[in-house]
């Protein structure tokens, strides 16, 4: 595994809860609907966890059932693949909530680790099942969500089955694509590394930096460090 790992309790504020102004706030600007609202009140009940950037979160593996909730930084979802190699599933901001998958038990189907210095919230299985009991309107918003992502991931994996890597490339490179980053005469900034990239699409490194040095001769992007300019849309084909 490339990531370096940590231990993931470093940090952790013992008997300490997350206040509802610990969101963010791009979430506290949509507290009004049922999902966020019943969010803020779900991480106001849980232990807070500092976890410093580059550690894991959560292993693959792990028997935990906990859920937690991003209340600053971001967080990588990701497996390792033989080789050495890993595939990134999904990328997190604050808001947002991961490890929801195991409330029915079993081992973590991935990890997850810190992309930067981050603050959560954890909520024990039991703990979150009583709020989905006594909510059933954060209840049902919590299923479409889980059905939102399972769509995206079935999406995905028809794409690495089908879809040639350029084309996964261009689609992964559209999705990371920051409106908020955003630059004159409508170029877009992409805020990634090429290993980063190439996790997300299922292909080397290599492969990858080929790719955006052809698409770099063509016009079509400019290349920083951990940087890449999208000059115009991207090629259909390559």
């Amino acid at each position: 595994m490339s990531v370096a790992s940590n231990d993931p309790t470093a940090g952790k504020n013992e008997g300490s809860t997350a206040a509802a102004s610990d969101l963010p706030g791009r979430q506290a600007a949509r507290a009004d609907t049922p999902f966020l609202a019943g969010l803020t009140r779900l991480a106001a009940v849980g232990q807070l966890i500092n976890v410093p950037a580059r550690t894991v979160v959560i292993h693959e593996g792990d028997e935990d059932t906990s859920v937690f909730i991003l209340l600053k930084g971001a967080v990588r979802i990701f497996s390792a693949v033989p080789g050495g190699r890993e595939i990134t599933f999904d990328t997190l901001a604050s808001g947002d909530y991961f490890g929801e998958l195991n409330l029915a038990g079993g081992p973590r189907a991935a990890s997850v680790v810190a992309q930067e210095d981050s603050l959560c919230a954890v909520v024990s299985r039991d703990v979150l099942l009583a709020h989905l009991a006594a909510t059933p309107s954060f209840a049902l918003a919590m299923m479409m969500h889980a059905i939102g992502r399972a769509r995206a991931a079935t999406v995905m994996a028809r794409r690495v089955a089908l879809v040639d890597v350029y084309g996964r490339l261009v689609s992964v490179l559209d999705r990371l694509a920051d409106p908020a980053d955003e630059l004159p005469d409508g170029l877009r900034l992409v805020r990634a590394t090429q290993r980063e990239i190439a996790s997300h699409i299922g292909a080397s490194r290599e492969m990858v930096s080929r790719l955006l040095k052809d698409l770099k001769e063509g016009g079509h992007v400019q290349l920083r460090s951990k940087e890449i300019t999208l000059l115009g849309k991207l090629p259909a084909r390559w």
